[in-house]
């Protein structure tokens, strides 16, 4: 089994009920796993061979190796 390398993000939540959704791979793109932030909670998220998109929705802002992005306040 080779090792998992891939990229890693951080979510931190600066409200109540900032939802995490992970999106898998394949012929056709579905939901796969949800998590809910409260203000203040830090999530630490990969990208793996399940998981092909993460998605954010509420405020938050989001570290990656490519930078940092806050979501619209």
């Amino acid at each position: 089994m080779e090792p998992i390398t891939s990229d890693y993000i951080v979510i931190k939540a600066k409200e109540n009920g900032v939802n995490v959704i992970g999106l898998t791979r394949g012929k056709d793109t579905r939901f796969h796993h949800s998590e809910k932030l409260d203000k203040g909670e830090v999530m630490i998220a990969q990208f793996t061979e399940h998981t092909s998109a993460i998605k954010v929705r509420g405020k938050a802002t989001i570290l990656t190796r490519y930078g940092t992005i806050d979501t619209e306040e």
